[in-house]
């Protein structure tokens, strides 16, 4: 019985000690950070633009792998999955922590418990943005449109569950408007269509919804921020067409698998904080439209914590199900 309380005792000093010990030498390979979306959406931008600075201040590459599908429930997954050694780390948004867990009951991860919050490292507007060809140019033509047409139009999303479906479902309960819901693999095939004029209407981030609106091949109809954008001056936000609730911005961050030891969090956290303190970085996330955060690993997971409970209530209000 003693050999056993003593063998029980040395393994807990033995785990105590490896986290440190795990901390002093990390990282000593390359760094992978999951992204749950395709190439070209918010997700993506946001975290091929910290890449390569945090893996210069990491001192090991930090490389970023696309892992698309399901409303970013497979990239999510595999995140939560992995070993929490560091070696693997995964961009979360509110599509995978709160949007998509709070309308699939069957989701394989539990947001709250099975990762590692690090750090938010920005918060974006999300907009509503139309086709060229689409029969409206601001919001009050446009709402008038679809009220008139209900089901006439469609609009693309990156996945069912992604925040861009549940924003949308939000506005619909609340405007009375009904546009009709088409589900892509990522805000990157979706935008494409939109703009190719496959599908009319999209509720997209603004970082990958930016450049087409600069170009004109899409047109900003309303967007989701505290106050007008300088970016989009004459675009007005949800508030001031009456539809509040609706004016949510979006968050980027890094998490691990759950049992991440608190050394490697503060060492990946303050090296992306020192990542986000060099003006060319901050330039182009600010580029973007996007608001640079870089909050503490506790005040990212307050947020994740509080963004589930929103759509939570989202879908229990609108009794909102997977398609």
């Amino acid at each position: 019985m003693k050999r056993r309380v003593w063998i029980a005792a040395a393994a807990t000093l033995l785990g105590a000690a490896a986290a440190p010990a795990l901390a002093q030498g990390y990282p000593n390979k390359v760094v992978k950070l999951t992204v749950p979306f395709a190439p070209g959406g918010t997700t993506d931008i946001i975290g091929r633009v910290i890449a390569d600075p945090l893996g210069r201040v990491l001192g090991q590459p930090v490389i970023v792998e696309n892992k698309a599908g399901a409303g970013g429930v497979v990239g999510a997954t595999d995140t939560a999955r992995q070993a929490p050694d560091g070696y693997t780390l995964g961009i979360a948004t509110v599509s995978t922590t709160a949007a998509n867990p709070a309308i699939n009951p069957k989701i394989p991860y539990n947001p709250l418990t099975d990762f590692t919050p690090i750090i938010n490292i920005a918060a974006t507007p999300n907009i509503i943005a139309v086709n060229p060809s689409f029969p409206a140019k601001d919001y009050k033509t446009f709402i008038e449109v679809i009220k008139k047409n209900p089901g006439k139009y469609s609009y693309a999303s990156s996945g069912t569950g992604g925040i861009g479906h549940l924003q949308m479902e939000l506005y619909k309960s609340l405007s009375g408007a009904f546009v009709t819901h088409i589900p892509y693999r990522g805000a990157g095939p979706a935008l494409n269509d939109v703009v190719a004029g496959q599908v009319p209407i999209m509720f997209d981030n603004l970082p990958s919804a930016l450049p087409f609106i600069k170009e004109g091949r899409l047109v900003p109809i309303v967007v989701a921020a505290p106050q007008r954008l300088k970016e989009l001056p004459n675009v007005p936000t949800f508030k001031e067409v009456g539809l509040e609730p609706v004016n949510r911005l979006a968050y980027y961050g890094i998490v691990g698998p759950k049992g991440l030891p608190k050394e490697v969090v503060t060492k990946i956290h303050d090296a992306t904080k020192k990542a986000l303190e060099d003006p060319a970085v901050r330039k182009r996330i600010e580029d973007t439209g996007s608001i640079v955060i870089g909050n503490t690993p506790e005040q990212f997971g307050e947020q994740i914590k509080n963004e589930y409970a929103v759509y939570r209530k989202v879908v229990e209000g609108a009794k909102l199900k997977l398609d």
